[in-house]
Protein backbone atom coordinates (compact mmCIF):
# COMPACT_ATOMS: atom_id res chain seq x y z
CA UNK A 1 0.00 0.00 0.00
CA UNK A 2 2.76 2.49 0.52
CA UNK A 3 6.30 2.08 -0.60
CA UNK A 4 9.12 4.89 0.66
CA UNK A 5 12.38 5.32 -0.76
CA UNK A 6 15.78 6.93 -0.34
CA UNK A 7 13.45 10.06 1.55
CA UNK A 8 15.25 12.62 2.79
CA UNK A 9 14.40 15.91 5.21
CA UNK A 10 15.62 19.08 6.59
CA UNK A 11 14.81 21.10 9.25
CA UNK A 12 16.82 24.79 8.45
CA UNK A 13 20.29 22.95 8.29
CA UNK A 14 19.35 19.74 10.29
CA UNK A 15 18.76 16.61 8.69
CA UNK A 16 16.10 14.97 10.37
CA UNK A 17 15.34 11.90 7.45
CA UNK A 18 18.69 9.95 5.60
CA UNK A 19 17.32 8.24 2.57
CA UNK A 20 14.54 6.35 4.61
CA UNK A 21 13.40 3.28 2.92
CA UNK A 22 10.51 1.33 4.04
CA UNK A 23 6.82 -0.35 2.54
CA UNK A 24 3.81 -0.90 4.91
CA UNK A 25 1.41 -3.70 3.61
CA UNK A 26 -1.92 -3.50 3.35
CA UNK A 27 -3.82 -4.43 6.17
CA UNK A 28 -0.59 -4.08 8.28
CA UNK A 29 -0.48 -2.28 11.40
CA UNK A 30 3.51 -1.25 11.74
CA UNK A 31 5.49 0.76 14.13
CA UNK A 32 8.16 3.36 14.05
CA UNK A 33 9.96 2.80 17.45
CA UNK A 34 13.06 5.36 18.02
CA UNK A 35 14.37 7.93 20.80
CA UNK A 36 12.90 11.56 20.91
CA UNK A 37 14.60 13.53 17.64
CA UNK A 38 15.14 10.45 15.63
CA UNK A 39 12.79 11.49 13.02
CA UNK A 40 9.78 9.78 13.70
CA UNK A 41 7.34 13.07 13.55
CA UNK A 42 9.31 14.34 10.58
CA UNK A 43 8.41 10.78 8.74
CA UNK A 44 4.61 11.25 9.16
CA UNK A 45 4.59 14.64 8.41
CA UNK A 46 6.68 14.14 5.21
CA UNK A 47 4.12 11.15 4.24
CA UNK A 48 1.36 13.09 5.02
CA UNK A 49 2.75 16.08 2.87
CA UNK A 50 3.04 18.73 5.89
CA UNK A 51 7.02 18.55 5.79
CA UNK A 52 8.56 18.83 2.42
CA UNK A 53 10.84 16.08 1.49
CA UNK A 54 14.06 17.58 0.21
CA UNK A 55 14.72 13.88 -1.49
CA UNK A 56 12.86 10.29 -2.38
CA UNK A 57 9.94 8.97 -3.34
CA UNK A 58 6.14 8.20 -1.65
CA UNK A 59 4.38 5.86 -3.77
CA UNK A 60 0.76 5.34 -2.18
CA UNK A 61 -1.26 2.51 -3.58
CA UNK A 62 1.12 2.15 -6.73
CA UNK A 63 1.39 5.89 -7.21
CA UNK A 64 4.15 8.53 -7.20
CA UNK A 65 2.44 10.83 -4.52
CA UNK A 66 5.46 12.76 -3.59
CA UNK A 67 4.35 16.29 -5.11
CA UNK A 68 1.08 16.29 -4.15
CA UNK A 69 -0.26 18.90 -1.55
CA UNK A 70 -1.83 17.51 1.86
CA UNK A 71 -5.20 17.41 0.77
CA UNK A 72 -5.01 15.41 -2.30
CA UNK A 73 -3.03 12.90 -0.09
CA UNK A 74 -5.78 13.12 2.14
CA UNK A 75 -8.25 12.46 -1.09
CA UNK A 76 -6.50 9.30 -1.83
CA UNK A 77 -6.88 7.94 1.47
CA UNK A 78 -3.95 9.13 3.60
CA UNK A 79 -5.20 10.36 7.17
CA UNK A 80 -3.41 11.85 10.03
CA UNK A 81 -3.81 11.70 13.87
CA UNK A 82 -0.75 13.87 15.15
CA UNK A 83 0.38 13.53 18.78
CA UNK A 84 -1.94 16.82 20.17
CA UNK A 85 -4.76 14.60 18.37
CA UNK A 86 -5.82 18.21 17.05
CA UNK A 87 -9.66 18.09 18.66
CA UNK A 88 -11.54 21.30 18.09
CA UNK A 89 -12.20 22.80 21.52
CA UNK A 90 -15.17 24.78 21.66
CA UNK A 91 -16.85 22.06 19.41
CA UNK A 92 -18.80 19.70 20.23
CA UNK A 93 -17.81 15.84 20.06
CA UNK A 94 -20.79 15.19 17.23
CA UNK A 95 -19.17 18.98 15.54
CA UNK A 96 -15.87 17.32 15.50
CA UNK A 97 -16.76 14.40 13.55
CA UNK A 98 -18.74 15.87 11.02
CA UNK A 99 -16.44 19.05 10.25
CA UNK A 100 -14.30 17.24 8.21
CA UNK A 101 -15.43 16.81 4.62
CA UNK A 102 -15.36 13.04 3.53
CA UNK A 103 -12.67 13.11 1.25
CA UNK A 104 -11.19 9.13 1.05
CA UNK A 105 -13.04 5.97 -0.90
CA UNK A 106 -14.16 4.50 1.63
CA UNK A 107 -15.75 6.43 4.57
CA UNK A 108 -17.42 5.17 7.94
CA UNK A 109 -21.01 6.64 8.64
CA UNK A 110 -21.30 8.83 11.81
CA UNK A 111 -23.28 5.31 13.41
CA UNK A 112 -20.31 3.04 12.58
CA UNK A 113 -17.87 5.49 14.54
CA UNK A 114 -20.03 5.16 17.28
CA UNK A 115 -20.67 1.53 17.19
CA UNK A 116 -16.74 0.97 17.21
CA UNK A 117 -16.15 4.39 19.94
CA UNK A 118 -19.53 3.88 21.91
CA UNK A 119 -17.62 6.60 24.43
CA UNK A 120 -18.15 9.02 22.04
CA UNK A 121 -21.70 8.32 21.44
CA UNK A 122 -22.36 9.22 25.37
CA UNK A 123 -20.86 12.42 24.82
CA UNK A 124 -21.48 13.35 21.98
CA UNK A 125 -22.63 16.86 22.79
CA UNK A 126 -19.48 17.48 25.03
CA UNK A 127 -17.53 20.10 23.93
CA UNK A 128 -13.80 19.15 23.18
CA UNK A 129 -12.46 20.58 26.42
CA UNK A 130 -14.96 18.46 28.10
CA UNK A 131 -13.13 14.98 27.09
CA UNK A 132 -10.01 13.34 29.16
CA UNK A 133 -7.06 12.39 26.86
CA UNK A 134 -8.05 9.19 25.92
CA UNK A 135 -11.55 10.61 24.94
CA UNK A 136 -9.53 12.70 22.93
CA UNK A 137 -7.60 10.32 21.16
CA UNK A 138 -10.41 8.43 20.41
CA UNK A 139 -12.53 11.39 19.01
CA UNK A 140 -9.37 12.01 16.70
CA UNK A 141 -9.02 8.51 15.32
CA UNK A 142 -12.53 8.24 14.81
CA UNK A 143 -12.46 11.50 13.14
CA UNK A 144 -9.86 10.82 10.50
CA UNK A 145 -11.81 7.04 9.84
CA UNK A 146 -14.94 9.21 9.30
CA UNK A 147 -12.88 11.04 6.17
CA UNK A 148 -11.95 7.70 4.37
CA UNK A 149 -9.07 7.08 5.13
CA UNK A 150 -7.42 3.87 4.46
CA UNK A 151 -3.47 4.17 5.44
CA UNK A 152 -4.21 6.13 9.22
CA UNK A 153 -0.74 7.75 10.09
CA UNK A 154 -0.94 8.17 13.61
CA UNK A 155 1.66 9.70 16.46
CA UNK A 156 1.88 8.09 19.64
CA UNK A 157 -1.66 7.28 20.40
CA UNK A 158 -1.38 5.77 23.83
CA UNK A 159 1.21 8.66 25.08
CA UNK A 160 -0.04 9.88 28.27
CA UNK A 161 -2.82 7.73 28.93
CA UNK A 162 -3.82 4.85 31.35
CA UNK A 163 -2.96 1.46 31.35
CA UNK A 164 -6.88 0.54 30.92
CA UNK A 165 -7.04 3.26 28.10
CA UNK A 166 -4.61 2.01 26.40
CA UNK A 167 -5.89 -1.69 26.02
CA UNK A 168 -9.02 -0.02 24.50
CA UNK A 169 -6.91 1.93 22.28
CA UNK A 170 -5.52 -1.60 20.95
CA UNK A 171 -8.76 -3.22 20.91
CA UNK A 172 -9.74 0.00 18.71
CA UNK A 173 -6.59 -0.42 16.54
CA UNK A 174 -7.23 -4.32 16.38
CA UNK A 175 -10.74 -3.93 15.05
CA UNK A 176 -9.72 -0.80 12.25
CA UNK A 177 -7.15 -3.49 10.84
CA UNK A 178 -9.47 -6.09 11.04
CA UNK A 179 -12.14 -3.63 8.96
CA UNK A 180 -9.24 -3.55 6.24
CA UNK A 181 -7.10 -0.28 6.78
CA UNK A 182 -3.78 0.01 7.60
CA UNK A 183 -1.77 1.81 9.89
CA UNK A 184 1.86 3.10 10.71
CA UNK A 185 2.21 4.39 13.82
CA UNK A 186 4.58 6.29 16.35
CA UNK A 187 4.66 4.48 19.56
CA UNK A 188 6.96 4.03 22.06
CA UNK A 189 5.25 1.74 24.46
CA UNK A 190 7.15 -1.43 22.64
CA UNK A 191 5.09 -3.82 24.65
CA UNK A 192 1.83 -2.48 23.56
CA UNK A 193 3.36 -2.42 19.80
CA UNK A 194 3.82 -6.26 20.16
CA UNK A 195 0.30 -6.98 20.98
CA UNK A 196 -1.13 -4.97 18.01
CA UNK A 197 1.93 -4.52 15.24
CA UNK A 198 3.10 -6.68 12.99
CA UNK A 199 6.59 -5.30 12.36
CA UNK A 200 8.78 -2.83 13.90
CA UNK A 201 11.42 -0.26 11.99
CA UNK A 202 13.67 1.25 14.76
CA UNK A 203 15.18 4.50 13.75
CA UNK A 204 18.24 6.60 15.11
CA UNK A 205 19.71 10.20 13.98
CA UNK A 206 16.98 9.94 10.74
CA UNK A 207 17.34 6.50 9.58
CA UNK A 208 15.75 3.02 9.97
CA UNK A 209 18.96 1.27 11.71
CA UNK A 210 16.68 -2.09 12.40
CA UNK A 211 13.62 -3.88 11.81
CA UNK A 212 12.25 -6.20 14.13
CA UNK A 213 9.29 -9.01 14.50
CA UNK A 214 6.79 -8.89 17.58
CA UNK A 215 8.95 -11.97 18.71
CA UNK A 216 12.51 -10.13 18.81
CA UNK A 217 10.85 -7.11 20.23
CA UNK A 218 9.37 -8.97 23.37
CA UNK A 219 12.86 -10.81 23.52
CA UNK A 220 14.54 -7.88 23.84
CA UNK A 221 12.00 -5.63 25.55
CA UNK A 222 14.02 -4.50 28.01
CA UNK A 223 16.67 -3.72 25.98
CA UNK A 224 14.93 -1.38 23.81
CA UNK A 225 13.19 0.26 26.61
CA UNK A 226 16.76 1.36 27.99
CA UNK A 227 17.66 2.59 24.72
CA UNK A 228 14.58 4.84 24.52
CA UNK A 229 15.10 5.79 27.76
CA UNK A 230 11.47 5.03 29.35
Amino acid sequence: MLRIDGLSAWYGEAQALREVSMHVGKGEIVTLVGRNGAGKTTLLRSLMGLHQAASGTVRFLGDDISALSPHKRSRRGLGYVPDDRGVFATLSVEENLTLPPVMGPDPWSLERVYETFPMLRERRRFPGTKLSGGEQQMLALARVLRTGARLLLCDEPTEGLSPLIVAQIGEILREVKAAGATVLLIEQNVHFAATVADRHHLLAEGRIVESMDNDEVLAREHELLQYLGI
